[in-house]
């Protein structure tokens, strides 16, 4: 009896040191659920801190549907001939108290960069809030898991 109760307590042990811990939920793909422009992006974990790289947008391809867009609004004069296609435009987030906070949010349609806030709503619900200034005055975003 008690060779099966060490048994099962070290399965259990050995099963939760591999879990993925609660912060690290956000990554994975995600894909927008509404607004103006349709987004795919991948959330990925790097220092610490989580990055979402932009895998697809509606509005990201010249008028032949397949040429990327140059990211022609950066401010930044070295990154005005890259591709907006892949370029990582998240950045920063920290999870802290069930939130993530403190990132930004780099838009190569305008070459503006907001602060950005996110919020797991479900294992499947992603909330992104972008902003300049002050949270309320921002745009949440709404994301579906698609990965």
């Amino acid at each position: 009896m008690k060779k099966l109760l060490f048994a099962t307590v070290m399965l259990l042990t050995s099963a939760l040191s591999f879990a993925q811990q609660p912060a690290d939920k956000i990554i994975g793909k995600w894909e927008s659920v509404a607004g103006d422009v349709k987004l795919k992006f991948a959330i990925f974990k790097q220092d610490g801190k989580y990055f979402g790289k932009l895998l697809w947008a509606s509005n990201m391809f010249e008028a032949d549907g397949k040429t990327p867009k140059k990211d022609n609004n950066n401010p930044n004069k070295c990154l005005k001939n890259r591709s907006r296609q892949g370029i990582v435009n998240v950045t920063d987030l920290k999870f802290e108290k069930g939130e993530y906070s403190g990132g930004k949010l780099y838009n190569p349609s305008d070459g503006d960069t907001y602060s950005l806030n996110a919020k797991l709503k479900s294992e499947n619900e992603l909330h992104l809030r972008g902003y300049l200034g002050v949270s309320l005055l921002g745009k949440t975003m709404k994301f579906k898991r698609i990965q």
